[in-house]
This record gives structure tokens, sequence and C-alpha cells, in this order.
């Protein structure tokens, strides 16, 4: 019995089939068969369609009642903002173009080659509810860990954290400031800081330049490394402020110059992660505090906040 359905849709020349198959193609359709020079079949998501360069000698008694019917094309796509954006690069002709202020969807018909209308119709993909940090640094700690070696750039990435947390709300006296040697002994100065659980974010400053010799990729390695772990296993948000560049003018024009300073965003990179780690830890208990009330392991909550026990079925029900 029916195994299958494919409608197929008709132009009178090939080079006419060619732009026509391209611009499917670019909107998303697969192209799954070509027997030949004059048809392509098409694989969409949901349904096939194939498209055909009718032959010279085609019977015009069957073309003039294929005129209409063949014309029109109705797909459906995910984001309709994208495929209008690829038929403007392609130069198709837009005949029509709406959007329903109810329901958001938009809808536009496109000429294309051999006198196809194709309309296409569909909601943008909006992305899910995401979590963000706000650059609010009031009643919030933080610790600097600047390196006194090439003193020269960091003292400019210093002024540059102090101003960031100044511009979000910190107060002079919510800021420590911890000097060091070098950039190599940030990882463990910064650990030390964590470790206390007195600040709510760690900034690391310093400025590494490349040399002669393979020095300044151990450093580079270790220093990225220790930051990065000391991070992770202590819980305390750490901003990487530590420059490494290869001439001293590259270093200049990061610490306040061409690219900007990057004390100053190391400083609003802490600020955020304060505020995210907070907001992830207001979502987790109010999450944990939804389960605990609905009993997900299969027990309910009874009104003097006991658990009770899942009932078991007299059938497996075992001596206690």
């Amino acid at each position: 019995m029916l195994k299958s359905l494919h409608i197929g849709r008709y132009v009178t020349k090939p080079e006419d089939l060619r732009s026509l198959a391209g611009f499917l193609e670019a909107i998303g359709f697969e192209r799954i068969a070509e027997a030949d020079k004059r048809s392509s079949i098409f694989a969409a998501p949901v349904g096939l369609l194939s498209v055909n360069a009718l032959p010279d000698e085609y019977p015009p008694e069957v073309l003039s009642r294929l005129k209409d019917v063949n014309r029109l094309i109705v797909v459906e796509v995910s984001n309709p903002d994208d495929v209008f954006e690829i038929a403007e690069k392609r130069k198709l002709k837009v005949l029509a173009d709406t959007e329903s202020p109810k329901t958001g969807e938009r809808s536009f018909s496109l000429e294309l080659p051999g006198e196809i209308v194709v309309t296409v119709h569909g909601k943008r993909d909006l992305p899910p509810e995401g979590i963000e940090g706000e650059l609010r640094a009031q009643g919030k700690r933080f610790a600097i860990v600047v390196s006194r070696f090439n003193a020269f750039i960091t003292e400019r990435l210093l002024q540059g954290a102090l101003d960031g947390l100044r511009r979000t709300g910190a107060c002079s006296s919510d800021v420590t400031l911890m000097r060091i040697p070098g950039s190599f002994e940030l990882p463990a100065a910064a650990r030390m800081l964590a470790e206390t659980k007195k600040y709510d974010a760690i900034i690391c400053l310093g400025c590494l330049l490349r040399g002669d010799t393979a020095h300044y990729d151990v450093i580079v390695n270790e220093c990225a490394r220790g930051i990065g772990q000391s991070a992770q296993e202590t819980g305390v948000p750490h901003a990487f402020g530590v420059l490494t560049c290869d001439t001293l003018e590259q270093a200049i024009d990061r610490a306040g110059l061409k690219m900007g300073n990057k004390g100053f965003e190391a400083a609003l990179a802490a600020v955020e992660m304060v505020s995210l780690k907070a907001a992830v830890g207001r979502r987790s208990s109010v999450v944990g505090q939804a389960d605990h009330n609905s009993g997900r392991d299969g027990s309910s909550v009874t009104r003097k906040g006991k658990r009770s026990r899942p009932r078991e079925s007299p059938k497996v029900r075992r001596r206690r």
C-alpha cells in the first residue's frame, strides 16, 4: 500500500532549477537525490519536496493545468529573519511581508526563478532566560593582588581596577591591596586571601613581557593555571588581569591607552561574578525548597515538617 508522498514543483529552464535549488539548500533543505540535471529532491525535517525542469516536449494541455498550482511553495522555518536575509543577499523579489501582533509570527512571500512563489512563515527562536550578574559592588569585599615587577604597567592596571570598583559602588574600606614580587607569586597570594573567606572576589594584576628565553612561557602557564585552580578549589571568583605581551608598547596600550585598561575590565568581571554567584545560590535554594516541598523521592512532607516514607505495595512490603 501507500509508502510515501512527495509534491513536485516545476520550472521551464534548467538555469532556474539551479538557482531555485541553491536557495532551498541555503535555507536548510537537504538534497537527498538528483536523478539528472533536470530534477532534484529535497528533504525537510518534516516532508519532502522535489523541484523539476519540465522537458521541452511537455504536453501543452497538461502544462496549462499546472500553471497555477506549480507556483506556490509554503515552508515553516525556525527563524524567518535569517531566511529573509538570505533572500536579500540573493536579490529575490519580496511580494509581501507581514507580522502578526498577537502571535509574533512573521510571514513573507518571495518570487523565485521560474515564476515560483515561496511563502515563508515562522516565529523567531528566542533563547531561554539566562542568569546574569549585575555590576553592583555595594556591600561586597574585594582583594587586589598586584605584582611589583613591571610596576610601570601594573600601577596603571591597579588604578584602573580601583576606578572600576568605585564606579560600581565599592567603598575604599571594602578593598584590600596586597603587593607581591612578581606574577609567578599571584596564584599563591590569591589562594591565601581566598581561603580566609573574608573576600567575595580576588583581582589579580600583573604584566609579563616576552624575552629571548622560554622563561616567559613557563611563568605565563603557571600563573594562568594557578589562578584558575585557586578559583575552582576555593569557590571564590578570581579575575585575571595579567597582561601577557610581546612588547612594552602592547602593554602600554592595554594599560589605559588604545586598548583600554585591563585592570578596569578585571574589576568589572570580579564584580559581575560576585553578583552571579549570589544569583545562582538564590536560584539553587529556591529549586531545592521546591523539591523538598514536593517530595521528589516519593515521600510527602507533613504539616510538622517531617518527611513521611513512601507507601509500599502490600506484595513488596518488607519486615522492618
